[in-house]
């Protein structure tokens, strides 16, 4: 294993973070905290609790994976987007460096940036509405996992897209919807029998769901259940990434 190589990678992604604080760190912070101002303190009050929970802190979980999703995603795919777009790829490519070295550097350099942001945003919370975590070990568990998952995810996106719009679709176009329509807002226990069974084929809602349990022990659908959906997750994005490498996947053209 070249632990210098991963270091290097991943420093230089960190790196980029630090030449934009405005929009990697203060950002999400200031969008979220509009949030919690809209949703949790004019909306929240004139709502009863949800499942015994305050709207305000029920939704809490919902917009942390919200902002981490959108980090992982765009931090990972800009990461390898951009020495696509120079042409620098074919350096790392070229050098003595695995496939499992290139993503180690790449992919923990995007999941660290967004457990960052997604920590700064649970504080930022905590300053709007009475948060309570009643298993911390599952809460961390799957924030690591998810940002891992979707930071690997966006890496993929990266390597596929051919420009900045392609590049920008999922987190601009499909997760947003994805995550609003998830549960982030709301117990789908309110919808409809219909509608309950339609949010069971989006990936996002066990997300959602697993990680509210870890905070208030409520949850959709069952914690394991959603610990099963982002190891599964995890596993078919790093089959893909394994793939892409092999065959060289628009990397060898």
């Amino acid at each position: 294993m070249n632990i210098e190589a991963i270091k290097s990678i991943y420093a230089f992604e960190m790196a980029r973070t630090r030449r934009t604080l405005l929009q990697s760190i203060v950002s999400p912070v200031i969008t979220t905290s509009l949030y919690f101002i809209v949703f949790g303190a004019a909306i929240g009050s004139r709502m009863q609790e949800v499942q015994g929970v305050s709207y305000g802190a029920f939704i809490a979980p919902g917009l942390i994976m919200l902002t981490l999703l959108n980090q992982c995603i765009g931090n990972g795919s800009f990461g390898i987007y951009f020495p696509k777009f120079t042409g620098t790829i074919y350096e790392i490519l070229s050098s003595p460096i695995s496939m499992i070295e290139i993503v180690i550097g790449y992919v923990g350099a995007a999941a660290t940036k967004g457990l960052i942001v997604g920590t700064i945003i649970l504080v930022t919370a905590s300053l709007f509405v009475d948060i309570s975590i009643k298993h911390p070990f599952m809460m961390v568990l799957f924030f690591v996992l998810t940002a891992v998952s979707f930071s690997l995810f966006g890496f993929m996106i990266g390597i596929w897209a051919k420009d900045f719009e392609q590049l920008n679709l999922f987190p601009m176009l499909i997760i947003p919807p994805l995550v609003f329509l998830g549960g982030s807002f709301y117990s789908i226990d309110m919808l409809p029998p219909f509608w309950q069974a339609v949010s069971h084929f989006n990936p996002v809602l066990y997300l959602v769901s697993g990680f509210r349990w870890s905070f208030y022990e409520i949850a959709d659908v069952s914690p394991v259940v959603s610990l099963a959906t982002v190891l599964g997750f995890l596993a078919v994005c790093l089959t893909i990434t394994a793939w892409i490498f092999k065959t060289g996947y628009k990397l060898k053209n």
